[in-house]
């Protein structure tokens, strides 16, 4: 049984106030005996309950895990940047408040763009990398997102047919596992994080796409991946396709990839004992 200071629907929701004049909002819990703390990068329209609590407690009974707001984003304050060069600087400064010169990032779809950013821009910060869900700056198929899956997802008004409809696949199994993952999710409702707004999510959305424009120099940046990095992905994701994250294996030097079957956009969610088993046994080698 997870114990309750391991426990993301306990957590309690604490600030930290930074020198950008930002209040972030953050839950911080887990095992601090054992190595860095564990820093997680959230996706698109996503907050640091929109996480699946059976993927992080998993985790939070091996490692001390860190969940936040970026700027704008939920209970943070501040006016979301668009583009993710922005959001990077951003993450390392709420880094910097809290302390912290050196952790692991696990960075989920938009949250992996940004984890890809800081690890090549303050390699001394980040020990490894986790990239889930996700593709690199400029590479084939990230220009823009499939008709349906904006529809499903950017539009101002979402429904939960959408979000399975983008992170789970077409199959009676995976939409199982989605109402199983929704339900742990929404399990906490007293306080629950800020939803992000419109205005923080028409930002998000233009830095997907300005990080989506064809740059093969960008491309070329993953040569320059230091860290150990395992790959997690869905092996008919629609909304980053997995092609993409193949691109992200075979060119950043010292990684690995798992590809979850009969799994979309939200692999992770659909497979949370797996990806936890994973991620912990990565950090631990």
């Amino acid at each position: 049984m997870t114990t309750a200071k391991n426990s993301l629907t306990s957590a309690e929701l604490l600030h930290a106030d930074a020198p950008n004049g930002i209040s972030y909002a953050y839950r911080r819990f887990g095992n601090a005996e054992a190595g860095v703390p564990l820093v997680f990068l959230q996706h698109f329209r996503g907050n640091i309950d929109n996480w699946d609590p059976a993927l992080i407690e998993a985790i939070a009974a091996d490692r001390e895990v860190v969940l936040f707001d970026n700027v704008g984003i939920g209970a943070t304050t501040g006016a979301t940047p668009g583009t993710v060069e922005e959001m990077a600087r951003d993450a390392v400064v709420f880094l910097d408040s809290l302390g912290l010169s050196r952790v692991d990032l696990f960075g989920f779809s938009l949250g992996g763009f940004v984890a890809q950013e800081i690890a090549l821009t303050h390699p001394s910060l980040v020990q490894r990398l986790i990239l889930a869900g996700t593709g690199p700056k400029g590479a084939p198929g990230m220009e823009e997102w499939r008709p349906d899956v904006v529809d499903s997802v950017v539009a101002d008004d979402i429904s939960p047919e959408g979000y399975v409809h983008v992170f789970y696949a077409n199959s009676d199994s995976s939409r199982t596992a989605a109402q199983a993952s929704l339900g742990r999710i929404y399990q906490r409702q007293e306080g629950r994080d800020t939803e992000p707004s419109l205005e923080a999510k028409n930002a998000q959305y233009q830095a997907v796409l300005a990080w989506g424009v064809r740059d093969w120099t960008a491309i070329q940046r993953l040569l320059e991946i230091s860290q150990p990095t395992l790959i997690l992905q869905g092996d008919n994701d629609i909304m980053i396709p997995t092609a993409a994250s193949y691109t992200l294996a075979g060119l950043i030097p010292n990684s690995k990839i798992t590809i979850y079957p009969d799994a979309s956009h939200g692999s992770i969610f659909q497979y949370t004992t797996e990806a936890a088993r994973e991620t912990v046994a990565f950090l631990s080698n």
